[in-house]
């Protein structure tokens, strides 16, 4: 049977026994009561109905031999019961004429009233308040209702009746009333499905909280959002707000008004726009709770809650978390056990939060994670985190000292503790992960992993600094010559198609690399071939710092009494080492391409082959030197410096 609400006024009650059953050796009689739409079942054996009698015979002097008299034999026979069924049928009939409104306490108390009918439930209550109330309120307790007794509150309110229409002075309303305006923290906890044996649903009874004057803490469970009235009434006293499986967005609860205006806005806010409803906030509401809801987009509402300090949106649906700006008090937020795969940009709505459960959901990436710098406290686990490097967007996090990561894909990669605990670097004894602590095993391979990490850093910077360098000569080196290279080109072809009548020694130190043959470049090598020095700081230099020297010019860091000799006219002198020939003008040429500096500067068996090469070339001009010396005519030498005007007085 389907439930419905209770009328305003009082309707005819009825009752009727239905039939009996036999429990061990006595029968028990049910008994269907009718209040308006709502009905329940009461069982009761004779003997029950027997004590009412005698209460009511003593208390209110109903007829004695009202109630069918008792037997001793054939008491269970089906004759019997079936004629006593009627006839207690009968008899309850009577009583409920006899005391159409004030319903005797024994009576109510034998029919069930006190649990599903609106008058009974209120005497009852009233008279625990009256004994306890005062003890309740002092002791500050969580005092809990059920939305049936406070709808059948309402409903007494509403009708014109006086508060004690009884007459007994322990079932006043004024009891409840009292207690209700004083009273800081209450409970209203519903049911799913009926109500005992009644097919009373409770989350079809509508309820108002405006009685309640006083109110810092209210949970409300298992209850309609739109059958809960009066919550704007708290607004200036609650501190703490928790809703649970009773709604299905923040508005219903936060601004109930929305339901009737269109356009509204928050007390205090400027708005551009023509509004219908300036809605008051929630002044103290520090907490609000909306765990197990079916809440899918954290919605405007959000503007009322200024200062909500603990938001809790965890098991619900949601795809998304907007909104969340306005809450600039912000500092701990439950968003577990939702639909959400991505968190972009977090620090923009999360504010300064310490503590963040993203537990539950399907997260596969933390980039909107790497700005939350006063983060302490982050759950992430039962997500779909499949990669370690993930964990470098939370790495950085200056306060993060608990994390937890249990039960995502991740945790199956072999050490993976310690693998997440050297993202941290020099923070790693100060996380505790997976609610373990850190032990010192852990943190000293974590130091291994540490310094294994710098030195990959370091081979990787070194690598990209030579890879940089290669780029940066090789467009130079492709580029069509210059003027300069081009005169190079020239005083070369025509600098070796002269006869060399003379040509100064230059000494020979026996460990330095001979210079090579001035001969004309091959085609193998290009205008950027060197000679080198006779000196060893020369050679040196220019096998170990190329990043210093020109593509056509010598090495600036070299003796200053270096003997040099020509790459053109193989004239040779022994001076500082000049940009420019002092002889022919030439410019100097790095013997090498720059990409084969670092190979020199690494590989011991080129630089063997590579001055053996040298010293070949150098006796094989040496010898063609004293040749040429002893058929030429004396009068033909010339000096280096006599037979150049260029470069001389540089």
């Amino acid at each position: 049977m389907e439930a419905g609400p209770f009328p305003e006024e009082v309707p005819a009650r009825k009752v009727c026994v239905v039939g009996s059953e036999l429990v061990e050796n006595y029968t028990v009689y049910i008994i269907d009561v009718t209040d308006g739409l709502h009905k329940w079942t009461v069982k009761h054996r004779y003997s029950d109905f027997y004590d009412l009698h005698e209460k009511l015979t003593a208390e209110k002097k109903v007829d004695r031999h009202l109630l069918p008299p008792k037997k001793i034999l054939g008491k269970n026979s089906k004759s019997l019961v079936e004629r006593r069924q009627k006839e207690l049928e009968l008899y309850l009939q009577t009583l409920l004429q006899q005391f159409p409104e004030a319903t005797p306490t024994p009576l109510a108390c034998f029919l069930h009233f006190h649990l599903y009918e609106i008058n009974g439930i209120t005497a009852a209550l009233a008279e625990e308040l009256y004994h306890k109330g005062e003890q309740l309120l002092q002791a500050g307790e969580v005092f809990s209702l059920r939305p049936l007794q406070l709808y059948s509150i309402s409903q007494q309110l509403r009708l014109a009746k006086p508060t004690c229409f009884t007459g007994d002075a322990k079932t006043d309303l004024g009891h409840i009333l009292d207690f209700t305006c004083r009273l800081r923290y209450l409970k209203i906890s519903g049911t799913r499905g009926p109500v005992g044996t009644s097919n009373i649903q409770e989350n079809s009874l509508s309820f108002d909280l405006s009685v309640f004057k006083s109110l810092l803490q209210i949970e409300i469970s298992d209850c309609s959002s739109p059958q809960v009235h009066g919550l704007p009434s708290l607004r200036s006293t609650l501190a703490t707000l928790s809703i649970h499986r009773s709604t299905q967005s923040m508005m219903s609860i936060l601004v109930p008004e929305a339901s009737e205006f269109s356009r509204w806005e928050p007390e205090g806010a400027e708005s551009g726009c023509p509004v219908t409803a300036v809605v008051p906030v929630w002044r103290n509401l520090t907490t609000l709770d909306m765990s197990h809801n079916c809440i899918s987009a954290v919605d405007s509402s959000v503007k009322l809650i200024p200062k909500v300090e603990f938001l809790d949106l965890s098991y619900n649906q949601l795809l998304s978390v907007e909104n969340l700006q306005h809450l600039y008090n912000l500092v701990h937020v439950d968003l577990s056990y939702n639909s959400l795969r991505t968190l972009e940009a977090a620090h923009t709505r999360l504010g300064n939060i310490k503590t963040l459960s993203l537990a539950g959901n399907q997260l596969e990436n933390l980039t909107g994670l790497s700005k939350l710098y006063s983060l302490v406290n982050l759950d992430l686990s039962h997500n779909q985190l499949a990669q370690l490097e993930e964990i470098r967007n939370i790495g950085a996090l200056p306060c993060l000292e608990k994390l937890n990561l249990s039960s995502n894909p991740m945790c199956i990669i072999p050490d993976y503790r310690t693998k997440v605990l050297a993202q941290f670097g020099d923070r790693a004894a100060e996380v505790c992960l997976d609610c373990k602590v850190t032990t010192e095993k852990e943190l000293d391979t974590v130091e291994v992993l540490k310094a294994i990490q710098k030195a990959k850093e370091v081979k990787d910077r070194m690598s990209n600094s030579d890879k940089k360098i290669t780029e940066d000569t090789n467009p130079s080196a492709a580029a069509p010559p210059t003027s300069s290279s081009s005169s190079c080109l020239a005083q070369q072809a025509a600098c070796s198609s002269q006869e060399i009548t003379s040509r100064e020694e230059v000494p020979e130190p026996p460990t330095v690399l001979p210079p090579v043959d001035a001969a004309p470049p091959t085609e193998s090598f290009n205008s950027n071939t060197l000679l080198l020095s006779a000196e060893p700081a020369q050679v040196k230099h220019s096998a170990l710092s190329p990043s210093e020297q020109s593509l056509c010019g010598a090495p600036t860091n070299t003796a200053s009494s270096a003997a040099a000799i020509c790459c053109v006219c193989s004239a040779s002198f022994s001076s500082h080492l000049e940009v420019r020939c002092p002889s022919c003008s030439a410019t100097w040429c790095p013997l090498l391409p720059p990409p084969l500096f670092s190979l020199s500067s690494s590989n011991k068996d080129f630089i063997t082959q590579l001055s053996q090469w040298l010293s070949l070339a150098l006796r094989e001009q040496k010898t063609k030197r004293g040749e040429e010396e002893d058929e030429s005519d004396p009068r033909d030498v010339r000096s280096p410096v006599e037979g150049s005007d260029l470069c001389s007085r540089r």
